[in-house]
């Protein structure tokens, strides 16, 4: 579905006129003045700021978190009298502070002049906002002030979009041009927010760009965004594995404790995972079950048990991270990262060679075997197929069509096996559901049914396993990454 555009934000000289829209069936309002005194609060270093996210206390709305999230989500707290950051929101941005001291970085003073353009029956149509801006870094050596303007329009949901493009033409005509800076303190500071930039190399690159990931999963599962579970493992997971394969051009000894930290991280946001999928895959079986087949309230039984189970795993990953340990495990991640240096092509090789090699290894280990043994088999072919994988995302940029090829087989099979895998824990929840129904006498006949779907579906899975590992064997891939 198409979007409707409700508003834009300029930049115009201090000097130029607001433009007049009054005829045609629009009237505008004289101006309403107001004077904003705003506190822009961020770590000595400006961490938020460079990770996208704006803090500020202003003495009109209180303090306003402004995330970095695709929603470009706003979070608001009531003003208080200490102008020290509140716990809650020092909670939330934990992850990029680092537990460093948030303070004022930044006094600004807005006077605002509210322009109304309605219609014949006194119906808002659009407002704009004209900023004249008049803003101070603090905390430096030398004070720092900056002048500018800025002008938000905002259209009214039941306005014909003419208006908009009206008043956009009679701006610029005045010099107006569209506002780069995201906000205020961002125009303030400007450059001073860049990252350091060294190599371009992709080790370290795509180290940071897992660790961004987690910081950001982290931020999304404080304020309750889907899927933020999900997305915080993956980091975690992708950040564990490039460091164990990549551990002697990492630093080994560290790259081997972070990565052992990062172990404990995923132990303790695993459950909440596995719940999220566990529900997800068993009321989706259920739907595909004739109504004649289910015997009695199945799904409230299912949903309550779940819901029992996901409150108390969400209260373990709270818990986890509210800790030190955590907090220091982001310290190091972040101190490991400004030591990893650029390596050339050769040595990439030999890890990913290697992250092969164990991936052969392990599923040759599945010949003969069956039942238990076979699933917890196949179970570590799918881990060793994740690393593979993972291993060649760090570097593909870097190497040829023949390395991309191969990773895609690997990807097919690591897919397969967590298929595969994902029906082994169903299984195991379905027969503790069978269990505890049966306790409370209640028709089990349903769950059996979906077990022995389950149980069909694992033995297709493991022949699709045995069709594509005979592709990935066959297929193209680099000399150097012969077994």
């Amino acid at each position: 579905m198409k979007s409707v555009e409700s508003a834009r934000k300029y930049e115009l000289s201090l000097k130029a006129r607001v433009p007049q829209l009054a005829g045609k069936g629009i009237a505008q309002e004289a101006p309403a003045e107001q004077t904003l005194a705003t506190d822009y609060y961020d770590t000595k270093d400006f961490r938020l700021a460079r990770a996208g996210i704006t803090l500020r206390r202003s003495n009109d709305t209180g303090w306003c978190l402004r995330l970095p999230l695709d929603t470009g989500q706003e979070l608001r707290f009531p003003l208080e009298e200490s102008p020290k950051v509140p716990a809650p929101i020092a909670t939330l941005v934990r992850a990029f502070t680092l537990d460093r001291k948030l303070r004022a970085v930044a006094q600004v003073r807005t006077d605002r002049f509210t322009h109304r353009f309605t219609d014949a029956s006194g119906r808002t149509l659009a407002t704009l906002a004209d900023d004249h801006v008049t803003a101070e870094v603090l905390g430096g050596r030398e004070v720092r002030l900056d002048r500018w303007r800025e002008l938000d329009v905002e259209f009214a949901p039941e306005s014909k979009p003419e208006l908009l493009d009206r008043l956009d033409r009679s701006l610029r005509k005045r010099g107006a041009e569209n506002a780069w800076w995201p906000s205020k303190l961002q125009r303030l500071i400007g450059s001073g927010t860049e990252e350091k930039r060294g190599s371009r190399e992709v080790l370290p690159a795509y180290l940071s760009e897992q660790f961004e990931r987690l910081r950001r999963a982290d931020l999304g599962f404080r304020v309750g965004a889907d899927d933020s579970v999900h997305q915080f493992r993956v980091a975690a997971r992708k950040l564990r594995s490039t460091l164990q394969t990549f551990k002697t051009l990492a630093g080994k000894k560290k790259a081997e404790s972070i990565a052992a930290e990062l172990k404990w991280l995923g132990a303790e946001l695993a459950p909440a995972r596995d719940v999220e999928v566990s529900q997800a895959r068993l009321e989706a079986c259920l739907d595909e079950v004739p109504a004649e087949l289910i015997f009695g309230p199945l799904r409230q039984y299912l949903t309550r048990d779940f819901a029992r189970t996901s409150q108390t795993e969400l209260a373990r990953a709270t818990e986890a991270l509210s800790s030190t340990r955590y907090v220091t495990l982001l310290q190091s991640i972040a101190a490991l990262l400004d030591t990893v240096q650029p390596v050339g092509k050769k040595a990439l090789r030999k890890p990913v060679r290697k992250a092969a090699r164990k991936l052969y290894r392990a599923t040759a280990a599945t010949e003969g075997l069956s039942g238990a043994e076979l699933e917890q088999a196949l179970h570590n072919v799918r881990k060793k197929a994740k690393r593979a994988r993972y291993a060649t995302d760090a570097v593909r940029l870097v190497f040829g069509k023949k390395l991309r090829t191969w990773r895609k087989h690997v990807k097919a099979v690591q897919q397969t096996l967590g298929k595969h895998q994902d029906s082994v824990v169903d299984r195991a929840a379905l027969r503790h559901f069978a269990i505890d129904g049966f306790s409370e006498n209640q028709n089990t006949f349903t769950f059996g049914l979906l077990y022995g779907r389950d149980e069909a579906a694992a033995s297709m899975l493991r022949s699709r396993f045995g069709e594509e590992w005979r592709t990935l064997r066959k297929g193209k891939r680099p000399a150097w990454l012969k077994a």
